[in-house]
């Protein structure tokens, strides 16, 4: 910890850095949780000016170390009667507000890294959401693409035999995330009510209706970020109606992102998957899309198959070339660098509204913002997924169901609150307009106080 002598002899920015520092040395080689915190962290410089106990009292040493990490084996057999071995991951951040909360992740890509940056950001998204939830994060190595549906039973329950041990309603509820859909937490959901031999809907969250889910989780994070980026709009005289829009990724996120963006009148003309994306200058047939994702699980390829007035492009990333009025990056972590950002301003882009989990880079973000480029982050603009988990877990506690539509109106109350309260912070601490830092602070304070209050642990 760093001991603070004299709340004068040390400026908000110098605090932040020397943390940042501790960070890297502490967590070498874990760029995605490094840009992460230092993303967090410059914006909470004037916060520590402005209130200097947050410094005498560590908060910040405290809130970027993980309360607990769990790094476990994940043995399972495929098809062909091999033995396989993936990794597994779980870290439970910041319980300071209510039991870790945040997705599972099943992806090649999954490292320590990777995880904690999710984590970090679960924290403030979480806040943000006004619900009484903390940070975490987790997943595995373990990838879903090709694999029979016997196969990933097979894994998940493998999963969650280790991950059951750390988990629970009180304690820490998973959901989703990329490679974890219905049918992963279902599997998951199976096992820990085997092992545990109980029917605890509220451990897991993003489940099938029949069984605890809740209507509108699945359409949760893409509406929400509409809804968001609406009222950014809206707070400087624009809307969707009539604005041509582009949304990476094609899978939960995007696709409900699109649905909502169409809904308020505006024309989605490019999509993507891994393997490349598809533009549609007639505009995006979101039936086929959904259809071939959702159901037959096949590549965005197939797309112009069925609509060959539009045209496939090997390879995702030159998905920001298309001219825009709003870009929508719903796919994977840093999918926006300074050369995309730039050719979406120079395109004449007006709003980013981040779908994913820190979709920019920081140089990207540098860009929108000093072109004047309407921005909604990720923790601001992505968190309607987990505030409708956070309403799953409140339904399972009460043993009720809500309606797609009750569920819609508190996830529409929710974002614009985000909104309101990141836009209000942004002001308060001399960065009006600037939701990066508005969102940041707006977060942190809640969990911060909250710390205080619970003593040094």
């Amino acid at each position: 910890m760093i001991i603070v002598n004299s709340v004068t002899e040390t400026t908000g920015t110098q605090y932040v850095q020397q943390v940042f520092e501790t960070v890297k040395k502490r967590n070498p080689n874990e760029s995605e949780f490094h840009q992460a915190v230092k993303e967090i962290l410059d914006s909470l410089a004037p916060v520590f000016d402005k209130h200097p106990h947050y410094m005498e009292q560590g908060v910040l040493e405290r809130i970027v170390e993980p309360e607990r990490q769990i790094i476990f084996r994940v043995p399972w057999v495929d098809d062909q009667g091999k033995v396989q071995v993936n990794r597994g991951f779980r870290i439970e951040f910041n319980s300071a507000i209510g039991p870790y909360k945040g997705g599972l992740r099943f992806h090649p890509s999954v490292n320590a890294s990777i995880i904690k940056f999710l984590g970090f950001e679960q924290i403030f998204k979480n806040s943000l959401t006004g619900q009484p939830i903390g940070g975490g994060k987790g997943g595995s190595d373990f990838d879903p693409k090709g694999k029979s549906d016997a196969e990933i039973m097979r894994f998940c329950q493998s999963f969650m035999t280790e991950l059951a041990k750390h988990i629970g309603p009180d304690t820490d509820v998973p959901a989703g995330d990329i490679g974890v859909g219905g049918r992963e937490i279902g599997y998951m959901f199976g096992q820990y009510k085997r092992l545990r031999n109980a029917f605890h809907a509220g451990v897991l969250t993003g489940k099938p209706v029949g069984f605890g889910g809740s209507l509108a989780r699945t359409e949760a994070t893409g509406y929400g970020a509409v809804y968001f980026v609406q009222e950014m709009l809206k707070d400087n005289g624009l809307d969707f109606k009539d604005k041509t829009v582009v949304v990476s990724g094609s899978g939960n996120v995007s696709i409900y992102a699109m649905e909502k963006a169409m809904q308020l009148g505006a024309k989605v003309v490019a999509c993507s998957d891994s393997n490349g994306y598809v533009y549609d200058k007639n505009g995006i047939n979101l039936d086929t899309v959904k259809r071939l994702k959702e159901v037959e699980r096949k590549r965005i390829s197939e797309y112009v198959n069925e609509h060959p007035e539009a045209d496939y492009f090997e390879g995702c990333e030159n998905i920001w070339l298309i001219p825009c009025d709003i870009a929508l990056p719903c796919a994977t972590q840093n999918e926006i660098d300074e050369t995309s950002a730039k050719i979406l301003v120079t395109n004449g882009v007006k709003a980013i509204g981040e779908g994913a989990n820190m979709p920019s880079t920081l140089e990207a973000i540098e860009v929108f913002l000093s072109n004047g480029v309407l921005f909604g982050p990720a923790k601001a603009a992505n968190a309607g997924g987990v505030a409708v988990s956070a309403l799953e877990m409140a339904q399972n506690s009460a043993r009720i169901s809500w309606t797609f539509e009750e569920v819609d109106a508190k996830l529409h109350e929710i974002m614009v609150n985000i909104y309101r309260n990141s836009k209000n912070a942004s002001e308060e601490y001399g960065h009006a307009g600037n939701l990066v830092v508005g969102s940041n602070i707006a977060g942190f304070l809640k969990v911060a106080d909250a710390m205080i209050s619970q003593g040094i642990i």
